[in-house]
């Protein structure tokens, strides 16, 4: 970057950096922004078209999940990847909407783009959306409904909702129910945290219907020692977090053993060792010990022969749940462990046979987590299952803890556009301009998701717009190709997702056209060429 000192140039900065101002900047980042909305805009609504992730040791992931089609990209430019964030914060504060808010952030860039090249400055543009997307948040909350935990065929509608296009459709409404059951059951406890209180486990080779909620927890482990007990009734379970084995010192150890008589007696020193841990663990009234290092043969032996269930190597996370469902305390120390810190389940069963069998922890009474075992006829099929699960689960707790819902199938976003219209008619000044692009911006959801299922947009959005003088609620089923009141349909979705959609999508929007300047330390070939289609670099694993 040159200056001009008696007729020569003076650099204050590095000549290499790649330096772009004014208009270019803004045009290199609008760019950016468009071209991750783009990728995902076809994956929109129920009919969405699906994506196909290979990382470089041939792993495949098919999903039309927005959230982890750009958590699966190797995002390289700057811009894009505040995109990205868009979506990732989308994600933890509403559960879904995430390619929603990404389509209307880069809409919203492409309008800001056009209004620039007629000469509204970017300033005016940034006031423009900050208004409107406060009106729109306004307008939202008007054309919300209540709804009270007890309403149970609402929140059955909102996570059916929430899985159209993303999991079996013809098993939607029992996967639903699912979800809702799973909710109601531990929100008796208190308040929900999903991520924490609900675990998802899958097992392929089963059919979608069979999916089921566990009243405990389910381990992809199986039992130590094959004369072990296949199934303990009544089971009382020591979780253990330390090796059952010799462990090695900390620091470097030599044994010096002179003869026979000495390494006898060494052995039989470390066999009566085993054995006091195994009978102390006896001793306790435990029947099922679950570890998470190791459990030694000789150990296992002696537990075995004592009817005792054993199970090694179980993850943290696993553990933690463990102790949530059982109600067993963590035990350090073998030596500390009494019967007060055992827990307590109905069942512990091992089924399936080999390598390949499965633990399940049942009939745990005052347990504070569920699982929730997700069947399938493939991993694929799993795989596309637990997001949904995830997605579904997020938005009826954010439905509980808000107890607001509006509309879907587009209605609310047609009838944000034609009041922000309205707004804008009374607004003087170039802002009505930007006001005027936020609304359509806006509508660009409805239009996509008519798009994605076969259907002329511009036809669509004209039709929604004139039911939308006699009735807010009526929107388009993609299924029928029908216009109706999406609240009887029961096609909603809850409150949070499209406030969430409207803030995420307006700030970044605003962020981006502030910057005048864009400096980086260093020129990437890639970006010089055109970045719209150098966002990522397939060749990276996701």
């Amino acid at each position: 970057m040159p200056g001009h000192y008696g007729g020569q140039p003076a650099y204050i900065m590095d000549p290499r950096t790649e330096h772009k101002q004014g208009r270019d900047a803004l045009s290199v980042n609008i760019a950016a922004a468009k071209a991750v909305a783009n990728i995902v805009r076809t994956t929109l609504g129920p009919k969405g078209m699906d994506k196909m992730m290979v990382n470089s040791i041939g792993d495949i992931v098919l999903t039309n999940d927005g959230a982890m089609i750009l958590k699966g990209m190797d995002i390289e430019h700057p811009t894009a990847k505040m995109i990205v964030e868009v979506a990732r914060t989308q994600e933890e504060i509403a559960g879904d909407g995430t390619t929603s808010a990404v389509v209307t952030a880069g809409t919203l860039l492409d309008k800001a783009s056009d209004l620039i090249e007629e000469g509204v400055h970017a300033r005016v543009l940034v006031r423009g959306f900050e208004n409107a997307a406060e009106k729109a948040l306004e307008i939202l909350n008007e054309f919300s409904i209540d709804v009270t935990e007890g309403n149970r065929e609402a929140l059955e509608k909102i996570a059916s909702t929430s899985m159209s296009g993303k999991a079996s459709e013809t098993n939607k409404e029992i996967l639903a129910a699912l979800c809702v059951d799973a909710i109601l059951q531990i929100s008796k406890k208190g308040s929900v945290n999903v991520d924490n209180d609900i675990i998802l486990r899958q097992e392929p080779g089963k059919s979608v219907s069979e999916t089921e909620i566990l009243d405990g927890i389910m381990l992809n482990k199986y039992r130590v020692h094959p004369g072990m007990p296949k199934t303990v009734k009544d089971a009382k379970i020591a979780i253990i977090d330390t090796p059952l084995e010799t462990q090695k010192t900390s620091n470097t150890s030599k044994l010096q053993i002179s003869n026979a008589d000495e390494m006898q007696d060494f052995l039989a020193r470390e066999e009566d060792d085993f054995k006091q841990m195994a009978d102390h663990i006896i001793q306790s009234g435990a029947n099922v010990v679950i570890c998470s290092k190791n459990i030694g043969d000789k150990v296992a032996h002696y537990l075995q022969k004592s009817g005792v269930m054993g199970i090694r190597r179980v993850s943290d996370d696993d553990i933690k749940n463990l102790s949530y469902a059982t109600g067993a305390k963590i035990v350090k120390r073998v030596f500390d462990l009494s019967e007060e810190d055992l827990g307590h389940a109905g069942e512990v069963g091992e089924e399936g046979e080999s390598t390949v069998a499965k633990i399940f922890i049942k009939k745990c009474e005052n347990t504070k987590v569920i699982t929730i075992l997700l069947r399938g006829s493939t991993e694929h099929v799993t795989d596309n299952l637990e997001r949904a699960f995830d997605d579904a689960l997020h938005v009826i707790n954010s439905v509980f803890e808000d107890g607001k819902i509006v509309a879907g199938g587009g209605a609310a976003e047609v009838e944000i556009a034609q009041r922000l219209r309205h707004y804008a008619s009374t607004i003087g000044g170039r802002e009505q301009l930007a006001i005027t692009a936020f609304a359509d911006a806006v509508e660009s959801i409805p239009m996509a998701i008519a798009e994605n299922g076969g259907m002329d947009a511009t036809s669509v959005i004209l039709k929604l717009r004139n039911a939308h003088v006699e009735n807010p609620n009526i929107g388009l089923d993609i299924y029928s190709g029908d216009y109706l009141d999406m609240v009887e349909k029961g096609i909603v979705d809850p409150l949070r997702v499209k406030t969430q959609t409207i803030r995420s999508a307006s700030e970044v929007a605003t962020m981006i056209l502030r910057i005048d300047d864009m400096m980086r330390a260093q020129k990437k070939d890639m970006m010089d060429v055109n970045p719209e289609h150098n966002i990522h670099n397939y060749n990276r694993p996701f």
